[in-house]
């Protein structure tokens, strides 16, 4: 296996107020490990912002299929700040899974994600 370290940005996000954009999608016979995730707040007042994890894989030794989830829902970046998100944590990417923001104003978060593709 090759393990392969990326970095995924988007500069605005997301491109309706309050709707989910993906951010990335894992690639077939792919594993991804999501290592970091930084959403910047470039509005000239606080936003909120969300992440959801959206998969159809199954997981976890259960045979029912995974679902989306959030990550973090409606957290409050205030202006000129960002919000580190997975410091210390990782979140484990099977094939087709994907990562979607939103934020509360459209246009007004920008993303930097630090991930290792296993192919």
């Amino acid at each position: 296996m090759a393990n392969t370290f990326k970095v995924v940005t988007h500069d605005v996000m997301s491109a309706s107020a309050n709707t989910a954009e993906d951010l990335y999608t894992t690639p077939n016979s792919t594993t991804t490990v999501v290592i970091g995730i930084v959403l910047a707040n470039i509005h000239t007042s606080q936003v909120t912002a969300s992440l959801k994890l959206v998969s159809d894989t199954s997981g976890g030794g259960r045979s029912a299929t995974n679902t989306t989830t959030f990550l973090v829902k409606d957290a409050p970046i205030p202006v000129g700040s960002s919000l580190e998100f997975l410091s210390g944590a990782k979140v484990v990417l099977e094939a087709t899974d994907k990562l979607q923001v939103a934020c509360s104003i459209a246009d007004k978060v920008s993303v930097t994600a630090s991930i290792m593709e296993q192919t």
